[in-house]
């Protein structure tokens, strides 16, 4: 007999993880119900009483994933000690985490490369959540330049789109399949265009 409603053992976390898992590998618009009920294993009622929608679902399921493995990466550059160790920690970090998922890719970066007219609200919400990663990193790079880390006349700006944009690189590049190792040329190729610290540990 098919299950109605919500099963009794339905986890929500746990569901709400796979739904990430599904909406990463296949983005936002090829993703479909049957996809999500296949992968947490209810019937689409209880998806929807779950979820209420597609789009509130990616919505959820995008924030946790930059709540969890996609925020990792800018963890790193806000703990290390110096920019030019924060900028390598989050390289680093994020090409770790590309692997995560079996496709390959950051979530954020891979969820809506195109998207259709009605769905231009998505998009947008994945531009902003990019933004705002965009932002931490240029203001690690104020702090940075506050304590000495940079050279005065240092372009922020640049700086901090230069190496927003190579997240997104090294995303790519896990997601048409270039290995682990393949990308850790590339972000030691990134760090040459760091300057080396100006002041010195007392």
């Amino acid at each position: 007999m098919a299950l109605r409603g919500r099963p009794r053992s339905f986890d929500r976390e746990v569901a709400l993880n796979s739904v990430m898992k599904v909406f990463w590998e296949k983005g936002y618009e090829c993703a479909q119900i049957n996809d999500f009920t296949a992968a947490i294993g209810i019937t689409p009622p209880s998806f929807y009483a779950a979820f209420g929608s597609k789009e509130q679902a990616f919505r959820e399921a995008v924030d946790h994933y930059t709540a969890t493995i996609g925020g990792a990466p800018l963890v790193a550059l806000d703990q290390a000690a110096t920019i030019q160790q924060g900028i390598r920690a989050m390289l680093e970090t994020h090409a770790d985490k590309v692997y995560a998922c079996p496709a390959g890719g950051c979530m954020v970066s891979v969820s809506s490369i195109q998207c259709k007219p009605e769905n231009i609200q998505v998009k947008e919400f994945l531009k902003a959540i990019r933004q705002t990663s965009f932002e931490r990193i240029f203001a690690r790079c104020e702090r940075a330049l506050q304590d000495g880390d940079l050279p005065e006349g240092t372009d922020l700006t640049q700086m901090a789109e230069f190496y927003h944009a190579m997240l997104q690189s090294l995303s790519y590049e896990a997601r048409d399949g270039g290995s682990r190792e393949a990308i850790q040329s590339i972000i030691e190729m990134a760090m040459r265009a760091m300057p080396e610290r100006v002041t010195v540990p007392a």
